[in-house]
This record gives structure tokens, C-alpha cells and sequence, in this order.
């Protein structure tokens, strides 16, 4: 059974609050990956409900290389693996061309005949929406590009948006 776009779209999130994690302001991918599997039942609180873990660093291998997926689930919902790529920096084309590579090899060599097509989560520090639209436009498998946050933005900031954002309603009545 194939998912619709619009069940990925409410299965996986734009954005995702890593909080918990306290990283120093300047890290790596590899802490970033320690910090989520220290912290597993907060990220998967963070992702939804129906993910199931099932390794870090996940070894595959094609032809006589080895390839490291930094972060497989299954979703019990979309019957699927799903592969979380983590990147300290900003989104970068390129990071799909890696992701699609694990997709593909998780297809070929370990989904079992009954699942559906792997799903990929690129999970970036920061993106540009409209750089992310012109990389996946020809992109056949089912990725998304998510941005994460390791804090929450000052609460002073967030009551001046709020105000803003009540005046303009305000105005427009």
C-alpha cells in the first residue's frame, strides 16, 4: 500500500525542537547523532508516534564499500524504513545525492517484499526553502528536508512576535 504525499506531510515535520540535547553553540554531526541517541525517547516524543529505532551508524554495504546511515527507524504507520541523515550545516544539494544512495540500497537489500519504499529525512541545521524546492524537484524518492533548532528562540522575541502578529489582526478587522 503506497502512503500519500499528504501522509508524509502529517507523519514528518518541517522543523524539530532539539532542546534537550544542550549542544554547545559550535558541534559536529557525530555529536549531534550521540546527543539524539542518548536522547532517544525525547527524540522520538519529538518525531511522533510509530517510530521504532533500530540502529545508529547502520552499516550497509555495496559492492566492496561500506556506507554508515547515521540514524534507521521503521514507521509502523507507513510501513517503511526511514532513514535520518543528519547535518550540522546548512542544506546542501549534494546531501541528497547521499541520501538517495541509502535509500536506494535499503530498497534493494534489506526492505522486505511487504514494506513500502524507504523514506528519507534529511535533517539540516538550517535550510533555504527555496534551494530545498529546486533540489527535490526531480527527485523520485520519497525524502523530506527538515530543519532543527537546538534551542527555542529568546521568549522576549517570541512575545514581540506575538503582539505583532495580534496587532496586524487587530488592524485588519
Amino acid at each position: 500500500m503506497r502512503e500519500s504525499n499528504q501522509d508524509l506531510t502529517n507523519t514528518f515535520k518541517d522543523s524539530y525542537v532539539f532542546e534537550f540535547l544542550n549542544l554547545p553553540e559550535s558541534y559536529s554531526e557525530r555529536d549531534l547523532q550521540r546527543g539524539l541517541v542518548r536522547q532517544m525517547k525525547n527524540f522520538i516524543l519529538e518525531l511522533g508516534k510509530d517510530f521504532l529505532f533500530i540502529e545508529e551508524e547502520y552499516k550497509l554495504q555495496v559492492g566492496n564499500c561500506d556506507f554508515y546511515i547515521d540514524l534507521l527507524f521503521y514507521h509502523r504507520g507507513l510501513q517503511c524504513l526511514v532513514v535520518f541523515e543528519l547535518k550540522a550545516d546548512k542544506f546542501k544539494p549534494d546531501h541528497l545525492g547521499q541520501l538517495n544512495f541509502y535509500l536506494e540500497a535499503l530498497d534493494r537489500d534489506v526492505k522486505k517484499p511487504n514494506e513500502n519504499p524507504s523514506i528519507g529525512v534529511l535533517l539540516c541545521r538550517d535550510k533555504d526553502s527555496e534551494v530545498v524546492k529546486y533540489a527535490l524537484s526531480r527527485s523520485l524518492s520519497p525524502t523530506m528536508v527538515s530543519e532543527y533548532k537546538t534551542q527555542l528562540p529568546d521568549k522576549k522575541l517570541l512575545q514581540q512576535k506575538l503582539h505583532e502578529l495580534f496587532d496586524n489582526e487587530k488592524d485588519k478587522k
